[in-house]
Protein backbone atom coordinates (compact mmCIF):
# COMPACT_ATOMS: atom_id res chain seq x y z
CA UNK A 1 0.00 0.00 0.00
CA UNK A 2 1.18 3.61 0.38
CA UNK A 3 3.46 5.32 -1.91
CA UNK A 4 6.98 6.68 -1.33
CA UNK A 5 9.01 8.88 -3.26
CA UNK A 6 12.81 10.29 -2.81
CA UNK A 7 15.12 12.82 -4.77
CA UNK A 8 18.36 14.00 -4.95
CA UNK A 9 19.27 15.92 -7.76
CA UNK A 10 20.57 19.58 -9.16
CA UNK A 11 16.57 20.72 -9.53
CA UNK A 12 14.61 21.85 -6.70
CA UNK A 13 13.16 18.86 -4.98
CA UNK A 14 9.19 19.54 -4.58
CA UNK A 15 7.74 19.88 -7.74
CA UNK A 16 9.62 16.30 -8.80
CA UNK A 17 7.95 14.84 -5.82
CA UNK A 18 5.02 16.02 -6.21
CA UNK A 19 5.05 14.89 -9.88
CA UNK A 20 6.14 11.38 -9.07
CA UNK A 21 3.78 11.18 -5.77
CA UNK A 22 0.65 11.76 -7.96
CA UNK A 23 1.39 9.11 -10.40
CA UNK A 24 1.65 6.47 -7.25
CA UNK A 25 -1.83 8.10 -5.83
CA UNK A 26 -3.31 4.61 -6.59
CA UNK A 27 -1.20 3.04 -3.46
CA UNK A 28 -2.93 5.16 -1.13
CA UNK A 29 -5.05 8.37 -0.53
CA UNK A 30 -5.79 9.24 2.98
CA UNK A 31 -3.16 11.83 3.66
CA UNK A 32 0.17 12.80 1.73
CA UNK A 33 3.30 15.13 2.77
CA UNK A 34 6.53 16.11 1.87
CA UNK A 35 10.02 16.51 3.78
CA UNK A 36 12.87 18.96 1.40
CA UNK A 37 15.96 18.78 3.50
CA UNK A 38 17.79 21.67 3.03
CA UNK A 39 19.88 23.37 6.38
CA UNK A 40 16.82 23.16 7.60
CA UNK A 41 13.86 20.51 7.47
CA UNK A 42 11.26 21.19 5.78
CA UNK A 43 7.51 19.56 6.07
CA UNK A 44 4.10 19.52 5.17
CA UNK A 45 1.54 17.16 5.09
CA UNK A 46 -1.92 17.49 5.01
CA UNK A 47 -5.22 14.60 5.72
CA UNK A 48 -6.84 13.69 2.31
CA UNK A 49 -5.20 13.35 -1.72
CA UNK A 50 -2.69 14.71 -3.06
CA UNK A 51 -4.39 17.46 -4.70
CA UNK A 52 -5.27 19.09 -1.17
CA UNK A 53 -1.57 18.98 0.17
CA UNK A 54 -0.66 20.30 -3.19
CA UNK A 55 -2.84 23.22 -3.03
CA UNK A 56 -2.08 24.19 0.86
CA UNK A 57 1.48 23.62 0.80
CA UNK A 58 4.00 26.99 0.91
CA UNK A 59 7.47 26.79 -1.28
CA UNK A 60 9.80 24.31 0.05
CA UNK A 61 13.67 25.23 -1.17
CA UNK A 62 16.17 22.32 -1.39
CA UNK A 63 17.38 19.57 -3.89
CA UNK A 64 16.77 16.56 -1.61
CA UNK A 65 13.45 15.59 -0.07
CA UNK A 66 10.99 12.61 0.16
CA UNK A 67 7.03 12.16 -0.07
CA UNK A 68 3.85 9.81 0.84
CA UNK A 69 1.36 9.01 -0.35
CA UNK A 70 -1.05 7.41 2.61
CA UNK A 71 -3.09 4.48 3.27
CA UNK A 72 -4.01 4.25 6.51
CA UNK A 73 -3.02 0.91 8.41
CA UNK A 74 -1.67 1.96 12.21
CA UNK A 75 -3.84 5.37 13.17
CA UNK A 76 -6.73 7.69 11.64
CA UNK A 77 -6.06 8.91 8.55
CA UNK A 78 -6.07 12.27 9.99
CA UNK A 79 -3.02 15.46 9.17
CA UNK A 80 -0.84 14.48 12.60
CA UNK A 81 -1.01 11.12 11.06
CA UNK A 82 0.33 11.88 7.67
CA UNK A 83 3.84 11.16 6.83
CA UNK A 84 6.74 11.79 6.51
CA UNK A 85 7.08 12.07 10.53
CA UNK A 86 9.85 13.49 12.48
CA UNK A 87 12.35 13.04 15.22
CA UNK A 88 12.24 15.20 18.35
CA UNK A 89 14.70 17.67 17.21
CA UNK A 90 13.00 18.15 13.38
CA UNK A 91 16.53 17.49 12.12
CA UNK A 92 15.32 14.04 10.39
CA UNK A 93 12.05 13.06 8.78
CA UNK A 94 10.97 9.12 7.33
CA UNK A 95 8.16 8.00 4.93
CA UNK A 96 7.18 3.81 5.77
CA UNK A 97 5.23 1.34 3.99
CA UNK A 98 4.33 -1.28 6.02
CA UNK A 99 4.11 -2.61 9.44
CA UNK A 100 6.36 -2.22 12.70
CA UNK A 101 4.97 -5.30 14.46
CA UNK A 102 7.08 -4.51 17.55
CA UNK A 103 6.24 -0.63 17.93
CA UNK A 104 4.57 -0.72 21.21
CA UNK A 105 7.33 -1.99 23.49
CA UNK A 106 10.21 0.34 21.11
CA UNK A 107 7.62 3.40 21.73
CA UNK A 108 7.72 2.74 25.49
CA UNK A 109 11.34 2.40 25.75
CA UNK A 110 12.01 5.48 23.54
CA UNK A 111 9.94 7.82 26.22
CA UNK A 112 11.15 6.35 29.07
CA UNK A 113 14.75 7.58 27.47
CA UNK A 114 12.85 10.64 26.97
CA UNK A 115 11.49 11.51 23.34
CA UNK A 116 8.12 13.04 22.44
CA UNK A 117 5.76 11.15 20.03
CA UNK A 118 3.13 13.33 18.03
CA UNK A 119 1.24 10.62 16.01
CA UNK A 120 -0.45 7.83 16.52
CA UNK A 121 1.16 5.70 14.08
CA UNK A 122 3.71 3.12 14.39
CA UNK A 123 5.87 4.59 11.70
CA UNK A 124 7.02 7.32 14.48
CA UNK A 125 9.36 4.90 16.07
CA UNK A 126 11.79 4.95 13.20
CA UNK A 127 12.56 8.22 13.20
CA UNK A 128 13.53 8.67 16.62
CA UNK A 129 15.16 5.10 16.45
CA UNK A 130 17.41 6.62 13.72
CA UNK A 131 17.75 9.90 15.94
CA UNK A 132 19.23 7.97 18.91
CA UNK A 133 21.59 6.23 16.65
CA UNK A 134 22.92 9.57 14.53
CA UNK A 135 26.05 10.98 14.82
CA UNK A 136 27.67 11.57 11.18
CA UNK A 137 26.94 8.54 9.03
CA UNK A 138 23.14 8.45 8.18
CA UNK A 139 23.55 4.88 6.48
CA UNK A 140 24.92 3.51 9.65
CA UNK A 141 22.18 5.03 12.22
CA UNK A 142 19.57 3.60 9.54
CA UNK A 143 21.11 -0.18 9.87
CA UNK A 144 21.27 0.15 14.00
CA UNK A 145 17.63 1.19 14.03
CA UNK A 146 16.49 -1.65 12.06
CA UNK A 147 18.20 -4.05 14.36
CA UNK A 148 15.13 -2.37 17.21
CA UNK A 149 12.38 -2.96 14.61
CA UNK A 150 10.34 -5.94 13.46
CA UNK A 151 7.45 -6.23 10.80
CA UNK A 152 7.37 -5.04 7.05
CA UNK A 153 8.70 -1.98 5.84
CA UNK A 154 10.54 0.66 3.19
CA UNK A 155 11.87 3.31 5.06
CA UNK A 156 13.22 6.25 3.24
CA UNK A 157 14.84 9.40 5.95
CA UNK A 158 16.18 12.57 4.91
CA UNK A 159 18.65 15.00 7.35
CA UNK A 160 18.53 18.60 7.78
CA UNK A 161 22.27 19.60 6.69
CA UNK A 162 22.11 15.89 4.47
CA UNK A 163 22.48 15.67 0.78
CA UNK A 164 21.42 12.42 0.41
CA UNK A 165 18.42 10.29 1.22
CA UNK A 166 18.93 7.08 2.54
CA UNK A 167 16.22 4.20 2.10
CA UNK A 168 15.92 0.69 2.79
CA UNK A 169 13.23 -2.67 2.92
CA UNK A 170 11.66 -6.13 4.22
CA UNK A 171 9.08 -7.40 1.65
CA UNK A 172 7.67 -4.00 0.66
CA UNK A 173 9.03 -2.91 -2.68
CA UNK A 174 11.60 -0.04 -3.36
CA UNK A 175 13.63 0.56 -6.91
CA UNK A 176 16.07 3.43 -7.71
CA UNK A 177 15.83 5.44 -10.55
CA UNK A 178 19.24 6.83 -12.19
CA UNK A 179 19.31 10.00 -13.62
CA UNK A 180 21.86 12.74 -15.04
CA UNK A 181 23.15 14.67 -12.33
CA UNK A 182 20.14 13.11 -9.90
CA UNK A 183 18.75 10.18 -8.68
CA UNK A 184 15.27 8.75 -7.42
CA UNK A 185 13.59 6.32 -5.07
CA UNK A 186 10.03 5.21 -5.45
CA UNK A 187 7.83 2.42 -4.19
CA UNK A 188 6.97 1.56 -7.90
CA UNK A 189 8.68 2.22 -11.52
CA UNK A 190 5.77 3.91 -12.77
CA UNK A 191 6.31 7.03 -10.22
CA UNK A 192 9.94 7.74 -11.97
CA UNK A 193 9.30 6.99 -15.46
CA UNK A 194 8.87 10.99 -16.81
CA UNK A 195 12.63 10.99 -15.44
CA UNK A 196 14.36 7.68 -16.23
CA UNK A 197 13.70 4.37 -17.19
CA UNK A 198 16.89 2.84 -15.98
CA UNK A 199 16.01 1.29 -12.70
CA UNK A 200 17.63 -0.71 -10.00
CA UNK A 201 15.80 -2.79 -7.47
CA UNK A 202 16.27 -2.74 -3.80
CA UNK A 203 16.14 -6.80 -2.14
CA UNK A 204 15.32 -7.24 1.35
CA UNK A 205 18.13 -6.59 4.02
CA UNK A 206 19.67 -3.62 1.76
CA UNK A 207 20.27 0.40 2.26
CA UNK A 208 20.30 2.22 -0.40
CA UNK A 209 21.94 5.90 -0.21
CA UNK A 210 21.55 7.85 -2.99
CA UNK A 211 22.89 11.60 -3.26
CA UNK A 212 22.55 13.54 -6.92
CA UNK A 213 26.19 12.04 -8.18
CA UNK A 214 25.69 8.40 -6.50
CA UNK A 215 24.00 5.11 -5.24
CA UNK A 216 25.50 3.46 -3.12
CA UNK A 217 23.88 0.19 -1.39
CA UNK A 218 24.96 -1.94 1.14
CA UNK A 219 23.44 -5.50 2.42
CA UNK A 220 22.58 -6.42 6.12
CA UNK A 221 26.32 -6.74 7.30
CA UNK A 222 27.64 -3.38 5.90
CA UNK A 223 29.15 -4.89 2.73
CA UNK A 224 28.73 -3.02 -0.59
CA UNK A 225 26.36 -4.87 -3.46
CA UNK A 226 26.84 -4.02 -7.27
CA UNK A 227 23.75 -4.33 -9.36
CA UNK A 228 23.60 -3.75 -13.17
CA UNK A 229 20.30 -1.77 -13.42
CA UNK A 230 17.34 -2.75 -15.70
CA UNK A 231 16.45 -0.39 -18.52
CA UNK A 232 12.24 -0.92 -18.16
CA UNK A 233 10.03 -0.91 -21.56
CA UNK A 234 6.77 0.71 -19.92
CA UNK A 235 6.73 4.79 -21.22
CA UNK A 236 5.06 7.66 -19.77
CA UNK A 237 2.23 6.95 -22.13
CA UNK A 238 1.72 3.93 -20.34
CA UNK A 239 1.27 5.21 -17.00
CA UNK A 240 -1.22 8.14 -17.72
CA UNK A 241 -4.61 8.44 -19.02
CA UNK A 242 -3.98 8.64 -22.75
CA UNK A 243 -7.59 11.10 -23.54
CA UNK A 244 -9.92 8.53 -21.22
CA UNK A 245 -11.86 9.68 -18.01
CA UNK A 246 -10.32 7.32 -15.97
CA UNK A 247 -7.40 4.47 -15.43
CA UNK A 248 -9.97 1.85 -15.43
CA UNK A 249 -11.40 2.52 -18.52
CA UNK A 250 -8.32 2.96 -20.55
CA UNK A 251 -6.66 0.08 -18.83
CA UNK A 252 -10.22 -2.30 -20.45
CA UNK A 253 -8.96 -1.28 -23.33
CA UNK A 254 -5.81 -1.55 -23.49
CA UNK A 255 -6.80 -5.47 -23.28
CA UNK A 256 -6.51 -6.58 -26.85
CA UNK A 257 -2.83 -5.57 -26.85
CA UNK A 258 -2.34 -6.62 -23.58
CA UNK A 259 -3.25 -10.14 -24.42
CA UNK A 260 -1.54 -9.97 -27.93
CA UNK A 261 1.86 -9.10 -26.23
CA UNK A 262 1.60 -11.64 -23.42
CA UNK A 263 1.39 -14.24 -26.04
CA UNK A 264 4.14 -12.83 -28.37
CA UNK A 265 6.96 -14.79 -28.60
CA UNK A 266 5.16 -17.65 -26.64
CA UNK A 267 3.16 -19.74 -28.89
CA UNK A 268 4.72 -19.75 -32.45
CA UNK A 269 5.83 -23.43 -31.97
CA UNK A 270 4.36 -26.38 -30.71
CA UNK A 271 6.93 -28.01 -29.38
CA UNK A 272 8.26 -25.56 -27.32
CA UNK A 273 10.73 -26.72 -24.11
CA UNK A 274 8.92 -27.15 -20.95
CA UNK A 275 9.42 -24.99 -18.08
CA UNK A 276 10.58 -27.88 -16.07
CA UNK A 277 13.14 -30.21 -18.10
CA UNK A 278 12.67 -33.92 -16.64
CA UNK A 279 9.74 -33.04 -14.16
CA UNK A 280 6.37 -34.33 -13.54
CA UNK A 281 4.27 -33.57 -11.60
CA UNK A 282 1.02 -35.33 -10.48
CA UNK A 283 -0.62 -32.36 -8.67
CA UNK A 284 -0.90 -28.40 -8.87
CA UNK A 285 -1.46 -26.14 -6.07
CA UNK A 286 -2.46 -22.65 -7.50
CA UNK A 287 -2.40 -19.71 -4.29
CA UNK A 288 -2.76 -16.06 -4.60
CA UNK A 289 -5.15 -13.72 -3.23
CA UNK A 290 -8.22 -11.22 -4.14
CA UNK A 291 -8.86 -11.19 -7.91
CA UNK A 292 -5.53 -13.04 -8.85
CA UNK A 293 -7.47 -15.82 -6.25
CA UNK A 294 -10.12 -15.54 -9.14
CA UNK A 295 -8.00 -15.77 -11.53
CA UNK A 296 -5.96 -18.90 -9.76
CA UNK A 297 -9.68 -20.47 -9.57
CA UNK A 298 -9.93 -19.91 -13.44
CA UNK A 299 -6.46 -21.84 -13.78
CA UNK A 300 -7.81 -24.80 -11.87
CA UNK A 301 -10.44 -25.76 -15.24
CA UNK A 302 -7.79 -24.71 -17.40
CA UNK A 303 -4.92 -27.13 -16.14
CA UNK A 304 -7.33 -30.05 -15.34
CA UNK A 305 -8.74 -29.88 -18.68
CA UNK A 306 -5.20 -29.01 -20.79
CA UNK A 307 -3.00 -30.81 -18.66
CA UNK A 308 -5.29 -33.63 -16.98
CA UNK A 309 -3.39 -33.05 -13.53
CA UNK A 310 -5.43 -32.36 -10.25
CA UNK A 311 -5.37 -28.55 -9.71
CA UNK A 312 -6.48 -26.45 -5.91
CA UNK A 313 -6.73 -23.71 -5.03
CA UNK A 314 -5.79 -21.38 -1.69
CA UNK A 315 -5.88 -18.06 -0.59
CA UNK A 316 -1.99 -17.13 0.24
CA UNK A 317 -2.48 -15.97 3.43
CA UNK A 318 -4.33 -19.58 4.63
CA UNK A 319 -1.66 -21.57 2.45
CA UNK A 320 0.96 -20.19 4.33
CA UNK A 321 -0.22 -20.97 7.86
CA UNK A 322 -1.54 -24.13 6.90
CA UNK A 323 -0.45 -27.69 7.78
CA UNK A 324 2.37 -29.56 5.25
CA UNK A 325 0.73 -32.01 3.48
CA UNK A 326 1.86 -35.01 2.13
CA UNK A 327 1.58 -33.96 -1.78
CA UNK A 328 4.19 -32.31 -3.47
CA UNK A 329 2.28 -30.09 -5.83
CA UNK A 330 4.01 -27.16 -8.55
CA UNK A 331 2.94 -24.43 -7.01
CA UNK A 332 2.03 -21.60 -8.52
CA UNK A 333 1.92 -18.18 -7.05
CA UNK A 334 -0.13 -15.36 -9.03
CA UNK A 335 0.57 -11.85 -7.95
CA UNK A 336 -0.19 -8.98 -10.07
CA UNK A 337 2.23 -6.39 -8.61
CA UNK A 338 5.18 -9.47 -7.36
CA UNK A 339 5.19 -7.86 -4.00
CA UNK A 340 1.93 -8.72 -2.26
CA UNK A 341 2.99 -10.13 1.35
CA UNK A 342 0.72 -12.87 1.84
CA UNK A 343 1.83 -14.28 -1.52
CA UNK A 344 5.56 -13.79 -0.93
CA UNK A 345 5.31 -15.63 2.51
CA UNK A 346 3.25 -18.34 0.85
CA UNK A 347 6.66 -19.11 -1.90
CA UNK A 348 8.75 -19.06 0.75
CA UNK A 349 6.64 -21.80 2.69
CA UNK A 350 6.51 -23.74 -0.35
CA UNK A 351 10.20 -23.59 -0.73
CA UNK A 352 10.58 -24.89 3.12
CA UNK A 353 8.01 -27.76 1.47
CA UNK A 354 10.30 -28.76 -1.14
CA UNK A 355 7.81 -27.45 -3.58
CA UNK A 356 8.69 -26.51 -7.04
CA UNK A 357 7.55 -22.66 -7.45
CA UNK A 358 6.26 -20.69 -10.86
CA UNK A 359 5.36 -17.15 -10.43
CA UNK A 360 2.28 -15.20 -12.15
CA UNK A 361 3.77 -11.35 -12.16
CA UNK A 362 3.76 -7.95 -14.10
CA UNK A 363 6.65 -6.20 -12.66
CA UNK A 364 10.05 -7.20 -13.80
CA UNK A 365 12.17 -7.57 -10.94
CA UNK A 366 9.71 -7.46 -8.24
CA UNK A 367 9.96 -9.69 -5.13
CA UNK A 368 8.68 -13.01 -6.08
CA UNK A 369 10.97 -13.28 -9.20
CA UNK A 370 13.63 -13.73 -5.98
CA UNK A 371 11.70 -15.94 -4.50
CA UNK A 372 10.12 -18.33 -7.83
CA UNK A 373 11.94 -21.28 -9.42
CA UNK A 374 10.42 -19.63 -12.79
CA UNK A 375 8.62 -16.37 -13.40
CA UNK A 376 6.06 -16.33 -16.05
CA UNK A 377 5.76 -12.60 -16.55
CA UNK A 378 2.30 -11.28 -17.59
CA UNK A 379 3.37 -8.14 -20.03
CA UNK A 380 0.35 -5.75 -19.39
CA UNK A 381 2.33 -2.81 -19.11
CA UNK A 382 1.82 -0.39 -15.85
CA UNK A 383 -1.92 -0.94 -14.44
CA UNK A 384 -2.67 2.06 -12.01
CA UNK A 385 -6.55 2.07 -11.43
CA UNK A 386 -7.24 0.15 -8.47
CA UNK A 387 -9.80 -2.47 -9.96
CA UNK A 388 -7.60 -4.70 -11.95
CA UNK A 389 -8.37 -5.24 -15.42
CA UNK A 390 -5.56 -6.08 -17.66
CA UNK A 391 -3.99 -7.74 -15.12
CA UNK A 392 -6.15 -10.16 -14.66
CA UNK A 393 -7.12 -11.07 -17.90
CA UNK A 394 -3.19 -11.33 -18.78
CA UNK A 395 -3.03 -13.84 -15.81
CA UNK A 396 -5.78 -15.95 -17.88
CA UNK A 397 -3.54 -15.93 -20.76
CA UNK A 398 -0.14 -16.85 -18.29
CA UNK A 399 -2.55 -19.77 -16.90
CA UNK A 400 -3.43 -21.09 -20.76
CA UNK A 401 0.31 -21.00 -21.49
CA UNK A 402 1.09 -22.76 -18.21
CA UNK A 403 -1.44 -25.52 -18.84
CA UNK A 404 -0.15 -26.33 -22.45
CA UNK A 405 3.14 -26.61 -21.08
CA UNK A 406 2.09 -29.12 -18.71
CA UNK A 407 -0.31 -31.36 -21.30
CA UNK A 408 2.88 -31.21 -23.49
CA UNK A 409 5.34 -32.77 -20.60
CA UNK A 410 2.63 -35.57 -19.72
CA UNK A 411 1.56 -36.10 -23.37
CA UNK A 412 -2.22 -35.48 -22.18
CA UNK A 413 -1.91 -32.92 -25.08
CA UNK A 414 -1.73 -33.79 -28.64
CA UNK A 415 0.44 -31.70 -31.37
CA UNK A 416 -3.24 -31.15 -32.90
CA UNK A 417 -4.70 -29.98 -30.03
CA UNK A 418 -2.39 -27.68 -29.00
CA UNK A 419 -1.98 -26.54 -32.52
CA UNK A 420 -5.98 -25.95 -32.28
CA UNK A 421 -5.71 -24.14 -28.49
CA UNK A 422 -2.59 -22.01 -30.70
CA UNK A 423 -5.67 -20.64 -32.85
CA UNK A 424 -7.64 -19.64 -30.26
CA UNK A 425 -5.20 -17.65 -28.32
CA UNK A 426 -4.35 -15.72 -31.25
CA UNK A 427 -8.07 -14.65 -31.79
CA UNK A 428 -8.70 -13.88 -28.10
CA UNK A 429 -7.72 -10.22 -28.87
CA UNK A 430 -10.00 -10.00 -31.48
CA UNK A 431 -13.31 -11.59 -29.10
CA UNK A 432 -12.10 -8.90 -26.79
CA UNK A 433 -12.12 -5.99 -28.99
CA UNK A 434 -16.09 -7.04 -30.13
CA UNK A 435 -16.61 -6.48 -26.44
CA UNK A 436 -15.29 -3.34 -26.41
CA UNK A 437 -17.14 -2.22 -29.35
CA UNK A 438 -20.06 -2.52 -27.72
CA UNK A 439 -19.40 -0.37 -24.61
CA UNK A 440 -22.22 2.38 -25.35
CA UNK A 441 -24.76 -0.93 -25.66
CA UNK A 442 -23.51 -1.92 -22.21
CA UNK A 443 -23.20 1.49 -21.11
CA UNK A 444 -26.83 2.19 -21.13
CA UNK A 445 -27.75 -1.34 -19.54
CA UNK A 446 -25.74 -0.48 -16.97
CA UNK A 447 -27.59 2.86 -16.05
CA UNK A 448 -31.00 1.05 -16.69
CA UNK A 449 -29.49 -1.43 -13.15
CA UNK A 450 -27.68 1.19 -11.76
CA UNK A 451 -30.01 2.06 -8.49
CA UNK A 452 -29.71 -1.43 -7.33
CA UNK A 453 -28.22 -2.25 -3.85
CA UNK A 454 -28.16 -5.48 -4.16
CA UNK A 455 -26.86 -8.11 -7.58
CA UNK A 456 -25.89 -11.12 -7.73
CA UNK A 457 -23.50 -13.05 -10.25
CA UNK A 458 -24.14 -16.80 -11.45
CA UNK A 459 -22.03 -18.66 -13.69
CA UNK A 460 -21.11 -22.75 -13.90
CA UNK A 461 -17.88 -24.52 -14.72
CA UNK A 462 -15.01 -22.28 -15.63
CA UNK A 463 -17.26 -18.86 -15.27
CA UNK A 464 -18.35 -19.44 -11.51
CA UNK A 465 -14.82 -18.00 -11.21
CA UNK A 466 -15.75 -14.85 -13.28
CA UNK A 467 -18.97 -14.75 -11.40
CA UNK A 468 -16.92 -13.92 -8.45
CA UNK A 469 -14.52 -11.29 -10.14
CA UNK A 470 -17.63 -9.59 -11.49
CA UNK A 471 -19.11 -9.38 -8.10
CA UNK A 472 -15.66 -7.98 -6.85
CA UNK A 473 -15.44 -5.42 -9.50
CA UNK A 474 -19.21 -4.41 -8.34
CA UNK A 475 -18.21 -3.91 -4.98
CA UNK A 476 -15.58 -2.34 -5.48
CA UNK A 477 -15.83 0.29 -8.09
CA UNK A 478 -19.68 0.48 -7.71
CA UNK A 479 -20.59 0.04 -4.42
CA UNK A 480 -23.33 -2.31 -4.62
CA UNK A 481 -23.50 -5.09 -2.69
CA UNK A 482 -22.65 -7.72 -5.19
CA UNK A 483 -22.28 -11.68 -4.71
CA UNK A 484 -21.51 -14.13 -7.02
CA UNK A 485 -22.25 -17.98 -7.12
CA UNK A 486 -22.43 -21.25 -8.02
CA UNK A 487 -25.82 -21.32 -10.25
CA UNK A 488 -26.41 -25.27 -9.10
CA UNK A 489 -25.65 -23.60 -5.54
CA UNK A 490 -29.13 -21.14 -5.38
CA UNK A 491 -31.48 -23.58 -4.59
CA UNK A 492 -29.12 -24.12 -1.68
CA UNK A 493 -30.31 -21.10 0.42
CA UNK A 494 -29.07 -17.82 -1.88
CA UNK A 495 -32.36 -18.52 -3.55
CA UNK A 496 -33.85 -16.20 -0.23
CA UNK A 497 -31.92 -13.28 -1.27
CA UNK A 498 -33.72 -12.98 -4.64
CA UNK A 499 -36.09 -10.26 -5.36
CA UNK A 500 -37.40 -8.08 -7.66
CA UNK A 501 -35.37 -5.56 -6.65
CA UNK A 502 -31.70 -7.64 -6.56
CA UNK A 503 -30.84 -8.08 -10.57
CA UNK A 504 -29.49 -10.90 -11.85
CA UNK A 505 -26.31 -11.39 -14.21
CA UNK A 506 -26.10 -14.68 -15.69
CA UNK A 507 -23.04 -16.47 -17.61
CA UNK A 508 -24.59 -18.60 -20.13
CA UNK A 509 -22.17 -19.31 -22.40
CA UNK A 510 -23.37 -22.62 -24.69
CA UNK A 511 -20.82 -25.39 -22.57
CA UNK A 512 -21.48 -28.54 -21.06
CA UNK A 513 -23.72 -26.77 -18.13
CA UNK A 514 -25.97 -24.57 -20.91
CA UNK A 515 -28.82 -26.73 -20.62
CA UNK A 516 -28.51 -26.29 -16.19
CA UNK A 517 -27.83 -22.76 -16.47
CA UNK A 518 -30.94 -22.18 -18.65
CA UNK A 519 -32.81 -23.63 -15.50
CA UNK A 520 -31.19 -22.03 -13.02
CA UNK A 521 -32.26 -18.56 -14.92
CA UNK A 522 -35.97 -20.05 -14.77
CA UNK A 523 -35.24 -20.06 -10.79
CA UNK A 524 -34.45 -16.72 -10.39
CA UNK A 525 -36.86 -15.47 -13.10
CA UNK A 526 -39.95 -17.30 -11.80
CA UNK A 527 -39.32 -15.15 -8.11
CA UNK A 528 -39.68 -11.95 -10.06
CA UNK A 529 -36.02 -10.72 -10.58
CA UNK A 530 -34.38 -9.30 -13.52
CA UNK A 531 -31.55 -11.46 -15.36
CA UNK A 532 -29.02 -9.70 -17.28
CA UNK A 533 -27.44 -12.49 -18.88
CA UNK A 534 -24.18 -12.98 -20.83
CA UNK A 535 -24.16 -15.54 -23.81
CA UNK A 536 -23.05 -16.32 -27.41
CA UNK A 537 -24.02 -14.51 -30.69
CA UNK A 538 -26.35 -16.52 -32.17
CA UNK A 539 -28.22 -17.89 -29.39
CA UNK A 540 -31.66 -17.87 -30.40
CA UNK A 541 -33.25 -19.85 -26.85
CA UNK A 542 -31.52 -17.85 -24.29
CA UNK A 543 -33.29 -14.78 -25.09
CA UNK A 544 -36.63 -16.25 -23.75
CA UNK A 545 -35.08 -16.77 -20.34
CA UNK A 546 -34.04 -13.28 -19.97
CA UNK A 547 -34.28 -9.47 -19.59
CA UNK A 548 -31.61 -8.23 -21.20
CA UNK A 549 -28.34 -10.24 -22.55
CA UNK A 550 -24.72 -8.53 -23.60
CA UNK A 551 -23.33 -11.15 -26.66
CA UNK A 552 -19.81 -12.44 -26.69
CA UNK A 553 -18.29 -13.77 -29.95
CA UNK A 554 -18.62 -18.02 -29.94
CA UNK A 555 -15.62 -19.56 -29.30
CA UNK A 556 -14.68 -22.84 -27.39
CA UNK A 557 -16.22 -22.63 -23.94
CA UNK A 558 -13.03 -22.94 -22.05
CA UNK A 559 -11.30 -19.61 -23.53
CA UNK A 560 -15.11 -17.96 -22.77
CA UNK A 561 -13.78 -16.16 -19.52
CA UNK A 562 -11.49 -13.90 -21.04
CA UNK A 563 -13.98 -11.94 -23.07
CA UNK A 564 -16.94 -12.60 -20.36
CA UNK A 565 -14.58 -11.08 -17.86
CA UNK A 566 -14.48 -7.70 -20.17
CA UNK A 567 -17.97 -7.65 -20.23
CA UNK A 568 -17.88 -7.05 -16.60
CA UNK A 569 -15.79 -4.70 -16.09
CA UNK A 570 -17.37 -2.54 -18.09
CA UNK A 571 -20.56 -3.65 -16.74
CA UNK A 572 -18.82 -2.48 -13.28
CA UNK A 573 -17.02 0.63 -14.57
CA UNK A 574 -20.43 2.23 -16.05
CA UNK A 575 -22.75 1.46 -13.33
CA UNK A 576 -19.73 3.22 -10.88
CA UNK A 577 -19.96 6.09 -13.56
CA UNK A 578 -23.39 6.47 -13.37
CA UNK A 579 -23.65 6.14 -9.50
CA UNK A 580 -21.06 8.98 -9.47
CA UNK A 581 -18.15 6.81 -7.70
CA UNK A 582 -14.48 7.99 -7.56
CA UNK A 583 -13.72 5.02 -9.97
CA UNK A 584 -9.80 5.19 -10.14
CA UNK A 585 -9.62 5.73 -6.04
CA UNK A 586 -12.70 3.53 -4.50
CA UNK A 587 -12.79 4.32 -0.80
CA UNK A 588 -10.57 2.09 1.83
CA UNK A 589 -9.07 0.17 -0.90
CA UNK A 590 -5.12 0.46 -2.27
CA UNK A 591 -3.70 -1.29 -5.23
CA UNK A 592 -0.55 -3.50 -3.51
CA UNK A 593 -0.99 -4.97 -0.33
CA UNK A 594 2.14 -5.12 1.07
CA UNK A 595 0.95 -5.72 4.84
CA UNK A 596 -0.70 -8.98 5.76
Amino acid sequence: MCGIVGYAGWRDAQPILLDCLKRLEYRGYDSAGLAVAGTELQLFKSAGEIAVLEAAMPEMKGSVGIAHTRWATQGKPTTVNAHPLADCSNRLAVAHNGIISNFMGVREELQKNGHNFTSDTDTEVFPHLVEAEFKDDLVKAVQKALEKVDGTYTFAVVCAGCDQVVATRRESPLVVGLGEGENFIASDVTALLKYTNRMIYIQDGEVVSITKDSVKIVDGKGNEVRREPQKITWNLEDAEKGGYPHFMLKEIFEQPDAIHDSLLGRIESVEAEPFFQNEHFSTVKIVACGTSYYAGLVGKYIIEELARIPTTVQISSEYRYSSVSRENPLVVLITQSGETADTLGAAREAKKRGNKTVGIANVIGSAITREVDHTIYTRAGPEIGVAATKTFTTQLIALYLLAMELGTQNRSLTAQAKRSIVGTLRNLPRSVQDVLNQASEIEALAKKYSSARDMFFIGRSINYPIALEGALKTKEIAYIHGEGFPAGELKHGPLALISRDSPIVAIAVKDHTYEKMLGNISEVSARGSPVIAIGFEGDTELPRYVDDAIWIREIPPMFSPVPVIVVLQLWAYYLAKARGCPIDKPKNIAKTVTVE
